[in-house]
């Protein structure tokens, strides 16, 4: 079952995306802040999640249809998932975005420690979240809400 919770601009509830530090797969360090200003797309994933790995590739077509646009999709391994297993999944699947390995559960408390997956978690230009939700997100709602998301000034 999906649970989504959204809120689009001009919401007095919408809260702000967590200050976050993290570690991509090639080892390379990110920031949540950098990412202000652009709209992303945060996938909390693991290897070993039917569900996460069936939805792979909604997620790949829905980064190639939008990152020409400026949209920022990283997918971000859970703390139990060995960082060997999410590089063979990202090498042998030839994942076209950020992979996260989020080895101490950091970037997963910080939006709300995030425990299900799959979780997704959409982030607006202002760096409010517009939408998060778990279990498998439905496609075409997601690309309207990062269409509209990506449209705005």
């Amino acid at each position: 079952m999906l649970a989504v919770t959204s809120c689009m601009a001009g919401c007095s509830s919408q809260r702000m995306a967590p200050d976050v530090g993290y570690t991509l797969l090639d080892g390379s360090a990110g920031h949540t802040r950098a990412l202000h200003g652009q709209v992303v797309l945060l996938n909390f994933w693991a290897t070993s999640c039917a569900p996460c790995v069936a939805g792979m590739p909604a997620l790949v077509a829905t980064h190639q249809r939008f990152a020409s646009q400026g949209l920022v999709m990283l997918a971000v391994a859970m703390q139990y998932d060995a960082p060997a297993a999410v590089a063979q999944f990202t090498e042998s699947r030839q994942l076209p975005f950020g992979v996260v390995i989020d080895n101490t559960g950091a970037v997963a408390r910080a939006f709300g420690d995030v425990r299900t997956t799959p979780t997704h978690v959409v982030i607006d230009k202002r760096g409010a979240i517009a939408q998060q939700g778990t279990g498998e997100p439905d496609a075409e709602r997601l690309r309207a809400l990062l269409s509209r998301l990506l449209a705005t000034a």
